[in-house]
């Protein structure tokens, strides 16, 4: 028997052990350990950010936003994650209808308005406004060029460089949604030449790639999943997409180590890396990373595990 073999972590919470305990409480149906989470985690939009996703998730297959919200109807936080639950089941309902087929607008136009109203009731919070950027999506034509300006403007107004704000808008413009290759990299793109040094922005045009390669997959549609896809980690610009990101993000950083919430962003940087053939970025890239692995963007190349352990060894991380 192999000792110490190494396996990653594919921690859903990313190794914050306070959102993974109040999860345990949405299972029984307890709201107050959410309420304690949202209010100790205040104003670190990075954290929050994390933490009311993942939360509304798991809340979005039982009724426990809706009790916080009877018992507290003008909590701040529960409308928040209200709004984040109520975006949760739209985007389920999307999955299930499958990928084309449009949903009721009335469900959309509910999260819509649960977003708009938990903006209203905590004014300084970007989360609401992540929320509907997001759902946005699900209308079948979208929305309004100017109604999407406005609403990006307000999330850009209370968090210049969230991640995920910027990742919302990112699939709004790909081409498996409302827009094209071409204008989801210049988003991209241009968000990433504005960032200051340390900023994780530059990752985004990692996660373009993947929008792209996840587009043409969908177009494969059951032919052979790499046909014309053979260069499109390795060509000159991904190459030098992924030594530039290192460059301005990773080496521009005065943190130790990673949040949470940053964790799926420092993979697909690794991702890209690998495939890259950037490899000493890579080796670098798992060393910081340790155990600490999420599923998304390695399950869309193969099995994540799988994937992790191989390119962790091929580019000599030991132990």
């Amino acid at each position: 028997m192999a000792k110490d073999r190494f396996a990653p972590d594919f921690d859903p919470d990313c190794g914050d052990a306070a959102l993974t305990r109040a999860r345990q409480d949405i299972v029984i149906g307890r709201w107050q350990g959410l309420r304690e989470l949202l209010r100790v985690t205040g104003p670190n939009w990075l954290a929050r950010g994390h933490r009311t996703r993942l939360l509304a998730q798991a809340c979005a297959s039982s009724s426990t936003s809706e009790s916080w919200l009877a018992a507290e109807p003008h909590s701040a936080d529960a409308l928040v994650l209200r709004a984040a639950t109520e975006t949760a089941r739209a985007f389920n309902l999307a999955i299930t209808a499958g990928r084309g087929v449009p949903i009721d607008r009335q469900r959309i136009d509910s999260a819509v308005l649960s977003c708009l109203g938990a903006a209203d009731a905590y004014p300084d919070d970007p989360t609401p406004w992540i929320s509907l950027i997001s759902v946005a999506r699900l209308y079948p034509s979208g929305v309004r060029r100017q109604e999407l300006a406005r609403w990006w403007d307000e999330l850009h107004q209370r968090d210049p460089y969230s991640v995920e704000g910027h990742l919302q808008v990112l699939h709004y413009y790909s081409a498996r949604w409302h827009g094209t290759h071409g204008l989801m990299y210049d988003f991209a793109r241009d968000a990433a030449g504005v960032a200051p040094s340390g900023c994780p922005l530059p990752v985004l045009v990692q996660y373009a790639r993947v929008e792209e390669f996840r587009y043409a997959l969908d177009a494969a549609r059951g032919r052979h999943a790499s046909m014309g896809l053979g260069q499109h980690w390795s060509n000159d610009g991904a190459v030098s997409d992924v030594r530039r990101t290192w460059e301005r993000w990773i080496t521009g950083r005065t943190d130790d180590g990673f949040a949470p919430g940053e964790l799926r962003d420092v993979n697909h940087l690794a991702h890209a890396a690998c495939y890259a053939g950037a490899h000493d970025i890579a080796a670098a890239l798992f060393r910081m990373l340790e155990r600490r692995a999420t599923r998304a963007p390695w399950a869309y190349t193969g099995d994540p595990d799988k994937q992790f352990i191989r390119w962790r060894k091929e580019v000599g991380v030991r132990g």
